[in-house]
């Protein structure tokens, strides 16, 4: 063998090993779809193994005779799974934590733990995934929980109620606690109070029975209603939906302060009652969605977002094709965006243009009985 020869075959060699290399990893996008049992045990959570190519989704998993598990989180490295359980209810509900085989895309509940209070219908956990917060809608309060190192939850360290009201009397009668967020450094949650038109931020101090403390309201727009909340990826901004007004805010952050910027109408249509719902930001932090329930408009409202200034400008609207979308998420590629219609049971998949936000309906749709959230990671499997 020549020395050509010699060369040329190592060449070989090397790409054959990388080639193999290649073969033994790939990856996996499951989904993780929570539902409402109507208040009986039934099939709560369905897991499905999502194509990123395609955005067909193909059932994997499900976990039955479990009630209203309306509200999922996944760890934020995706081994685990935490669930709401039993909200709506007319007793204290729980929280529940599972390890996810993301090989076989199924789930081996771990533990489960009382909530504090009636109706939990949020979980948040910390960015090193060590914390999760717990908001209780009908019994206005926050518990913390610490996340042990297999992933399952210690009892309850803290349960932070609140009285408060605001000026809708059919839905402000009092504090209505109805989802937190974590800061994007870290040091502090921020939890939307739809019942007394308050954002209220804490400190969160971390150890083994963590907690929240000095707390600092801001006040949103009397009747507004916050119900839900997003950081951009930049650190930079945050924004809202008001369930109650059907508005998007946005705000500025710095150092645990949130600064009012402007706010933006999330529906096309101008109704007596609005019932906005979710709210998320593409991962290349340059479009911003919010879903729409009803009573006359079931839709996603399209923004553009300015990366100096924080403010946004319309760009549509689309329908849902279903009643009630709740929830929705965005594939982690960012190529597909998931809506989880809850009155009509089913879940409509939209192909996302990068370039401009829009989004367009493709035929494959999923059904499953009332999806109420929806939750995805894209997993390395070997």
């Amino acid at each position: 063998m020549n020395r050509v020869q010699f060369i040329g075959s190592i060449l070989v060699c090397f790409l054959f090993f990388v080639a193999c290399k290649k073969v033994e990893k790939s990856d996996k996008t499951l989904l993780f779809v929570g539902s409402f049992t109507d208040k009986i045990p039934g099939d709560g959570i369905h897991i499905y193994e999502f194509n990123n190519e395609t955005g067909e989704a193909v059932l994997k998993y499900t976990l039955d005779s479990i009630i209203n598990t309306s509200f999922l989180r996944l760890s934020p490295n995706g081994t685990h799974l935490y669930s709401v359980v039993e909200s709506q209810m007319p007793h204290h509900g729980k929280v529940a934590a599972f390890k996810i085989d993301s090989v076989n895309a199924h789930i081996e509940l771990l533990n489960m733990q009382d909530c504090g209070g009636r109706n939990p219908t949020h979980l948040e956990i910390d960015k090193k995934g060590k914390y999760l917060i717990n908001s209780n809608y009908s019994d206005p309060s926050l518990s913390v929980f610490k996340i042990n190192g297999n992933g399952s939850l210690n009892p309850y360290s803290q349960v932070l109620k609140f009285k408060d009201s605001s000026i809708i009397e059919s839905r402000q009668k009092e504090a209505h606690i109805h989802s937190s967020n974590v800061s994007p450094d870290n040091q502090y949650i921020f939890a939307q109070d739809l019942g007394a038109d308050k954002i209220r931020g804490f400190n969160l101090i971390v150890g083994e029975n963590p907690k929240l403390q000095n707390e600092n309201q801001i006040k949103t727009k009397p009747g507004s209603g916050p119900r839900h909340f997003t950081f951009h990826p930049n650190g930079k901004f945050g924004y809202g939906i008001a369930e109650l007004s059907g508005k998007v805010t946005a705000f500025k952050y710095k150092k645990g302060q949130l600064k009012f910027v402007e706010d933006y109408q999330s529906y096309q249509q101008k109704q007596e009652i609005y019932r906005a719902a979710d709210i998320h930001i593409s991962p290349d932090g340059r479009f911003l969605y919010a879903s729409n329930r009803g009573p006359e408009e079931d839709s996603i409202s399209i923004f553009k977002i300015d990366a100096n200034s924080g403010k946004l400008s319309l760009i549509g609207h689309k329908p849902t094709y279903g009643k009630h979308p709740r929830n929705f998420a965005i594939s982690p590629t960012g190529n597909f965006l998931l809506v989880a219609n809850q009155f009509t049971n089913n879940i409509v998949v939209f192909k996302r243009d990068i370039e401009t936000g829009e989004l367009t309906k493709i035929t494959h749709e999923i059904e499953v009985g009332s999806p109420s959230s929806l939750q995805m990671h894209r997993y390395i499997v070997n």
